[in-house]
């Protein structure tokens, strides 16, 4: 189906780039085999890497790779948690690191235009001089600009501001044939012919190469102010969210976490959560005029306690509220060691508390612990599939009772009208459950978009579903 890449090809390729742009060292390869995906059966190791620093010049690569039908895929910070960046046919992997460039702070029109490499953890930096704000955190900050967009993140602050996709306004992109192309622009509102733009995020790689973007930011709120609200349990925790929502409060993040999880990641990061009873934790950000906030907050807290919260704990503290935001953010780090999987199922909100309740069930069936926390703001939850059970031992078994798990876990997500991916994408490792979740008909309409933009399937081969 794909050709291979052989000496003639590469010296094509490091004509265009340069020999300094060219990896070929077989001990550097395998860091580009893998994304932050636990299981090491689906690494695969690229025939080179190529760092590029311009789309011109991934244009006439991408000439080359679809005369040749070489496999191209691009890979942005590797933080990916489902295999999106693994070049599954070998090929070329085409990794933006060298592509820095902060185009355009324009103040004027709250737009940043940027290049793919770009890391969140430096647009962050660079727009905060300019007492500017991105809203969407979707987490590692390591992550980068392009892989954000191909993946349509989210992270905690969805609930207010939604997704990556509510803030990209342009991009520009190097299509499989090399030709480039650009959509949207510095605008709010478009209807000219079908948007682009909202097709290439979330696509994953496989519809072409985002070489540079143009976001929506908005002016530095005030004031934040962090609440952390304990209960007894996870129902009357969850069930909190909806009369908080419907108070016409809009808060920046609502979180949910249960005190063992919190205590592994206090062990691991060094740093302490407010000593507070109770065993699930409300973790709710607010953002605005600080007097506003402030009000706000009172109305939360009154929310809380209506609904069986033990006590509210207000940080207000910037030092504080960045500590607590510390020990959630590494969660996923601390469980690492013992997690096979993280999953990201997402549900009407309203369902969650009926799919955690389920997947304790799937606990107790295979003695699997399943740790559960997320968005409680926007029903996006996150359990990982571990390798201990409850009390901490290992699972001896582990390996042939996952897949199991995982298909439980998530054919309930969808039972309840939700979806198999609320974040992180589909990449090799959810495509088996793609049908179940959008019917047969939808993928086929699926294969045909990418067929009109990829014929060859090289971009990203394996990713959402299999080359045909």
């Amino acid at each position: 189906m794909f050709g291979k890449l052989n000496a003639s090809i590469i010296k094509e390729i490091e004509n265009i780039i340069g020999k300094e742009n060219i990896i070929e060292e077989k001990e550097k390869l395998v860091d580009y085999s893998h994304d932050e995906f636990s299981l090491t059966d689906i690494q695969h190791e690229p025939e080179i890497v190529i760092t590029p620093t311009s789309s011109i010049k991934i244009s006439e690569i991408m000439k080359i790779a679809s005369k040749e039908k070489i496999p191209v895929t691009t890979r942005g910070g590797g933080t990916g948690l489902c295999g999106g960046c693994v070049p599954a046919y070998g090929g070329i992997v085409l990794s933006t690191e060298k592509m820095k460039n902060i185009v355009e702070i324009d103040e004027e029109n709250l737009m940043v235009t940027l290049e793919a490499g770009v890391t969140l953890k430096e647009f962050y930096s660079e727009i905060k001089k300019k007492k500017l704000f991105f809203p969407p955190h979707p987490g590692e900050e390591s992550a980068t600009i392009g892989g954000i967009i191909s993946t349509n993140a989210g992270g905690a602050r969805a609930v207010k501001y939604g997704t990556i996709r509510n803030f990209v306004r342009g991009i520009e992109i190097v299509l499989a044939s090399g030709k480039i192309i650009k959509a949207g622009g510095k605008i709010i509102k478009d209807s000219t012919g079908y948007s682009l733009v909202n097709l290439f995020t979330g696509s994953e790689g496989t519809l072409g190469i985002i070489t540079q973007a143009t976001f929506s930011v908005l002016p530095e709120p005030d004031s934040f102010i962090t609440l952390l609200v304990p209960f007894l349990n996870i129902v009357d925790a969850l069930n909190t969210v909806p009369l908080i929502l419907k108070s016409s409060i809009k808060p920046l993040a609502i979180e949910f976490i249960s005190r063992k999880i919190v205590s592994i990641a206090e062990q691991h990061c060094g740093k302490n959560w407010p000593s507070l009873p109770g065993e699930i934790f409300l973790m709710i950000i607010l953002e605005g005029m600080k007097q506003e906030i402030e009000k706000h907050c009172e109305i939360v807290a009154e929310k809380c306690l209506e609904k069986g919260a033990i006590d509210v704990f207000i940080a207000q503290l910037m030092e504080k509220q960045e500590e607590i935001l510390h020990v959630r953010s590494m969660v996923y780090e601390a469980l690492k060691p013992v997690t096979v999987e993280i999953l990201d199922v997402s549900l009407p909100p309203g369902k969650m508390v009926e799919h955690i309740l389920f997947v304790e069930e799937i606990s107790k069936k295979y003695n699997v612990w399943l740790p559960t926390y997320g968005h409680a703001g926007d029903g996006n939850l996150h359990t990982h599939i571990m390798k201990i059970t409850p009390d901490g031992s290992l699972v001896n078994n582990w390996k042939d009772t996952f897949k199991e798990i995982r298909k439980d876990i998530i054919a309930d997500a969808i039972h309840r009208g939700g979806k198999i991916s609320g974040e992180h994408g589909i990449g090799l490792v959810k495509k088996e459950y793609l049908e179940m979740c959008l019917g047969a008909d939808y993928v086929e309409l699926l294969k045909a978009i990418k067929k009109t933009f990829d014929p060859f399937f090289i971009l990203n081969p394996g990713k959402i579903f299999d080359p045909t």
